[in-house]
Protein backbone atom coordinates (compact mmCIF):
# COMPACT_ATOMS: atom_id res chain seq x y z
CA UNK A 1 0.00 0.00 0.00
CA UNK A 2 1.02 3.31 -0.47
CA UNK A 3 0.47 6.98 1.01
CA UNK A 4 0.88 9.91 -2.05
CA UNK A 5 1.75 13.50 -1.16
CA UNK A 6 1.91 14.76 -4.71
CA UNK A 7 3.05 18.70 -5.70
CA UNK A 8 4.31 20.53 -2.32
CA UNK A 9 5.21 23.55 -3.06
CA UNK A 10 7.65 25.47 -0.81
CA UNK A 11 9.81 28.62 -1.13
CA UNK A 12 13.86 27.67 -0.04
CA UNK A 13 16.70 28.47 -0.35
CA UNK A 14 18.84 25.56 -1.68
CA UNK A 15 21.62 26.01 -4.23
CA UNK A 16 25.15 26.31 -4.87
CA UNK A 17 24.67 29.92 -6.66
CA UNK A 18 24.61 33.19 -4.68
CA UNK A 19 21.65 34.27 -5.80
CA UNK A 20 19.83 31.02 -4.73
CA UNK A 21 20.61 31.52 -1.33
CA UNK A 22 20.22 34.88 -0.94
CA UNK A 23 16.82 35.12 -3.19
CA UNK A 24 15.32 31.37 -2.64
CA UNK A 25 13.50 29.98 -4.75
CA UNK A 26 10.06 27.70 -5.61
CA UNK A 27 10.63 23.77 -5.18
CA UNK A 28 8.00 20.90 -5.43
CA UNK A 29 8.33 18.04 -3.52
CA UNK A 30 6.50 14.65 -3.92
CA UNK A 31 6.37 11.34 -1.70
CA UNK A 32 5.13 8.27 -1.59
CA UNK A 33 5.23 6.05 1.56
CA UNK A 34 4.77 2.22 1.82
CA UNK A 35 2.80 1.18 4.66
CA UNK A 36 0.43 -1.72 5.42
CA UNK A 37 -3.17 0.35 5.41
CA UNK A 38 -5.61 -2.94 6.55
CA UNK A 39 -6.38 -1.25 9.69
CA UNK A 40 -6.77 1.91 8.56
CA UNK A 41 -9.31 0.18 6.13
CA UNK A 42 -10.81 -1.67 8.75
CA UNK A 43 -10.81 0.63 11.91
CA UNK A 44 -11.58 4.24 9.93
CA UNK A 45 -8.84 5.35 12.57
CA UNK A 46 -6.20 7.92 11.54
CA UNK A 47 -4.33 6.81 14.94
CA UNK A 48 -4.34 3.37 12.54
CA UNK A 49 -2.35 5.29 9.60
CA UNK A 50 0.39 7.90 8.51
CA UNK A 51 -1.13 11.64 9.79
CA UNK A 52 -1.14 13.68 6.37
CA UNK A 53 -0.91 16.40 7.90
CA UNK A 54 1.81 15.85 10.58
CA UNK A 55 3.91 14.42 7.64
CA UNK A 56 3.30 17.50 5.06
CA UNK A 57 4.89 19.85 8.51
CA UNK A 58 7.42 16.70 8.68
CA UNK A 59 8.30 17.49 5.05
CA UNK A 60 8.23 21.69 4.98
CA UNK A 61 10.83 21.25 8.10
CA UNK A 62 13.11 19.81 6.16
CA UNK A 63 12.70 21.74 2.73
CA UNK A 64 12.31 25.16 4.58
CA UNK A 65 14.77 24.53 7.21
CA UNK A 66 18.75 25.01 7.04
CA UNK A 67 19.79 26.09 3.42
CA UNK A 68 21.71 23.10 1.62
CA UNK A 69 23.60 23.39 -1.40
CA UNK A 70 22.24 20.33 -3.56
CA UNK A 71 18.83 19.00 -3.76
CA UNK A 72 20.25 15.21 -3.19
CA UNK A 73 20.55 16.40 0.47
CA UNK A 74 17.39 17.97 0.58
CA UNK A 75 15.38 14.64 -0.54
CA UNK A 76 17.18 12.34 1.73
CA UNK A 77 16.75 14.26 4.55
CA UNK A 78 13.12 14.29 3.75
CA UNK A 79 13.33 10.72 3.76
CA UNK A 80 15.00 10.24 6.70
CA UNK A 81 12.85 12.38 8.63
CA UNK A 82 9.58 10.49 6.91
CA UNK A 83 11.41 7.12 8.48
CA UNK A 84 12.22 8.55 11.76
CA UNK A 85 8.98 9.97 12.14
CA UNK A 86 6.47 7.12 11.23
CA UNK A 87 7.62 3.57 12.01
CA UNK A 88 5.07 2.15 10.22
CA UNK A 89 6.18 3.35 6.91
CA UNK A 90 8.26 0.52 5.37
CA UNK A 91 9.57 2.91 2.47
CA UNK A 92 9.61 6.24 1.44
CA UNK A 93 10.28 7.95 -1.97
CA UNK A 94 11.16 11.55 -2.18
CA UNK A 95 11.25 13.62 -5.52
CA UNK A 96 12.41 17.05 -5.52
CA UNK A 97 12.20 19.61 -8.34
CA UNK A 98 13.43 23.26 -8.75
CA UNK A 99 11.04 24.82 -11.43
CA UNK A 100 13.41 27.77 -12.50
CA UNK A 101 16.58 26.54 -13.35
CA UNK A 102 19.86 28.55 -13.81
CA UNK A 103 21.08 26.84 -17.32
CA UNK A 104 21.08 27.80 -20.90
CA UNK A 105 18.42 25.84 -22.36
CA UNK A 106 14.47 24.79 -22.30
CA UNK A 107 13.10 22.18 -19.46
CA UNK A 108 10.54 22.05 -17.64
CA UNK A 109 12.25 21.41 -13.92
CA UNK A 110 15.29 19.98 -13.07
CA UNK A 111 15.28 17.67 -9.82
CA UNK A 112 16.31 14.33 -8.44
CA UNK A 113 14.53 11.01 -6.98
CA UNK A 114 15.72 9.43 -3.18
CA UNK A 115 14.62 5.81 -2.08
CA UNK A 116 15.20 4.94 1.05
CA UNK A 117 13.87 1.84 3.24
CA UNK A 118 14.33 0.08 6.87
Amino acid sequence: DKIHMRGMVFHAYHGVLPEEKTLGQKFVVDVAMSTCLRAAEASDDIGDTVDYARAFDVVKGEVTGASRDLIECVGGRVASALLRTFPSVADVRVGVRKPHVAVEGVLESLGVEVFRSR
